[in-house]
């Protein structure tokens, strides 16, 4: 399985998450299963910025009602582990509700994608760059 994303789209992510490197950034993907066509930077509105994240909800919702009403699809999230390697942590998998959601992880200044194909566990999707 994998999933396309433009280099400027890419680009953009990875120099969002370098733009913070002692927190984790986090935002939203839109697109089609297959296809990343945009992202959308949100708040980390968690309590501890360092290791963990958490997507405004308020963001999060607005994302959702333009989708309804015509705009993109929410397809997932990204973030990153500014101290670690895009792979998902167990905090991660926690939080993966086996929805299909692409995860797009950046560490190690690589970003690495996933989809969460049942609760608390992922499967690696290859990155296409167009």
């Amino acid at each position: 399985m994998s999933v396309t994303i433009s280099s400027s789209v890419l680009d953009r992510i990875l120099a969002w998450a370098a733009a913070s490197p002692a927190e984790e950034v986090c935002g939203l993907l839109f697109g089609t299963l297959g296809a990343i066509a945009t992202a959308e930077p949100c708040e980390n509105v968690t309590d501890h910025p360092a290791h963990s994240f958490e997507i405004d909800p308020a963001a999060l919702l607005a994302a959702h009602r333009r989708a309804r009403h015509g705009g993109p699809a929410v397809i997932g999230h990204y973030h990153s582990h500014p101290t670690g390697n895009p792979v998902p942590s167990p905090r991660d998998a926690a939080q993966a509700m086996g929805d299909g959601a692409i995860w797009l992880i950046i560490g190690g200044r690589q970003a690495r994608a996933w989809r969460s194909h049942a609760p608390g566990a992922f499967a690696e999707v290859a990155i296409v760059l167009i």
